[in-house]
């Protein structure tokens, strides 16, 4: 048993998804429980470490999950939730967060009240001021700022190059890396499905122009006319393919998601006639070392106030609804899930 069991209570909240028979098919349900410490305990090794969660985040990686989607999550019940900020009860009471590895997906998540985790996943301390605040930027946070890492180190990118295009800006991750390029002095061009509702929004971040997705239609040419200097990619599928089609010689896109789909039925001819660099970037299994540097970036110089301030904190009886959302693509602004929220409370 983990030599922090002790701190633990016999009883924790927990938003579970179990596995439910309906006329012969299996959905997917999820809802508030009662979990009991005691099995958890027992099952933990002594190398891991509790965690009191006070805060966690909704990412499209909880939606699948909370769908029974199994490329997420092979096992249920289970409780999603791949962010989560809170206290360690290793007797240090040290703030701590923890995103990516396995969190949320085969290991019980930030959806519950307290997780046991190896340390090797743990930062800590917490390089914000509060777990709330470390939960608005999360993996969606933590994987627009590695994109823009990537760009900055890898594809040379610099503010006088020309326009930087971001795919998926009203999500959580392309929101962000529009917020911190603005910062930085980029000229950012937004795309988005959404440009009659989130385009005021979207200029609020910093973007200099907000386009529609159209500008990202399948087209049988090879190659288009060189519009932009380099891409932060957050959907994959036909819209990556199409946006390599339109970088600049020598340009770069950094790759990050596949709501868009995870094929990529392109040529090659953007990266031989051009010299287009296609950068992948994982937030989930990169070294902790890494992770911490941009966390740091995040809590000082890459802080993102239109970002942090349009953030809405909901309560778990509240992830349903806010889950099938997000997995419609109807969500749009960071979400954080505060634990001391209740039905009673919120209603105030």
């Amino acid at each position: 048993m983990s030599s922090s069991s002790t701190s633990l209570p016999s009883t924790f909240q927990a938003w579970r998804v179990d596995p439910v028979q309906v006329e012969g098919k299996t959905t997917y349900v999820g809802r508030e429980q009662t979990m009991e410490t005691a099995p958890a305990a027992a099952a933990a090794s002594n190398d891991k470490v509790w965690m009191h969660v006070t805060h966690s985040s909704l990412n499209y990686k909880d939606a699948l999950s909370a769908a029974g989607n199994k490329g997420v999550t092979r096992n249920f019940p289970h409780t999603p939730g791949i962010d989560a900020a809170g206290t360690l009860l290793d007797g240090t009471s040290s703030s701590a967060l923890v995103t990516g590895y396995d969190l949320g997906m085969n290991t019980d998540g930030g959806f519950g009240q307290y997780i046991c985790v190896p340390p090797e996943w743990i930062v800590s301390p917490n390089p914000f001021e509060s777990a709330r605040v470390a939960m608005i930027y999360g993996t969606a946070g933590l994987t627009a700022g590695l994109c823009v890492e990537k760009l900055l180190q890898a594809g040379k990118a610099q503010p006088g190059d020309g326009p930087v295009l971001v795919t998926g800006s009203t999500g959580n991750v392309g929101s962000v890396a529009v917020e911190i390029l603005a910062k930085l002095g980029f000229e950012v061009v937004a795309v988005t499905g959404k440009i009659d509702t989130h385009q005021d929004w979207l200029k609020d971040l910093g973007a200099s122009k907000v386009v529609d997705r159209d500008v990202l239609k399948a087209n049988p040419k090879p190659l288009l006319k060189p519009e932009y200097a380099h891409a932060i990619d957050t959907v994959g599928g036909s819209p990556l393919v199409e946006l390599l089609k339109q970088i600049q010689p020598g340009g770069s896109v950094s790759c990050c998601g596949l709501v868009a789909g995870a094929q990529l039925e392109t040529t090659v001819l953007p990266f031989i006639l051009r010299g287009v660099n296609l950068l992948g970037v994982d937030s989930v299994e990169i070294p902790l070392e890494e992770k911490k540097k941009i966390w740091g970036k995040l809590a000082t110089s890459w802080r993102c106030p239109t970002t942090e301030a349009s953030a809405k904190d909901i309560g778990r009886h509240e992830l349903d609804s806010h889950l099938k959302a997000c997995l419609k693509g109807l969500s749009s602004g960071k979400i954080v899930l505060d634990h001391s929220i209740s039905p009673s409370s919120s209603n105030l």
